[in-house]
């Protein structure tokens, strides 16, 4: 409760965020999903990167640090990946299904 209370504005700023976050993607056309979903990956390439640095460069003795910096690389992993899929399944609805001519 003290660190709330010590960070109360950091704390008004991300409630903000995530309030105009979630207005803004509520609000974004169809069209635009795919190339969102991409900025999306890269973010979380970011956030990985920086998990994997955090994790190598914490001691072995560590373990609260060592098991959130271990799930923070297992979840951006799984972002990354389950928006490749997502990207590449909405790519797939735009192509044509036109045969080589022999």
């Amino acid at each position: 409760m003290e660190f709330l209370n010590q960070n109360l504005e950091l704390v008004y700023f991300v409630v903000f965020c995530v309030f105009i976050g979630i207005e803004i993607i509520a609000n974004v056309p169809a069209i635009l999903h795919t190339p969102l979903m991409s900025g999306a990956n890269a973010i979380s390439g970011v956030v990985t990167v920086g998990a994997v640095t955090m994790l190598m460069q914490l001691s072995s003795s560590d373990y609260l640090n060592l098991t959130l910096a271990t799930i923070a690389v297992f979840l951006g992993v799984l972002n990354i990946s389950g928006g490749f899929f997502v990207t590449g399944r909405m790519l797939s609805m735009f192509k044509t299904n036109q045969k080589p001519k022999s």
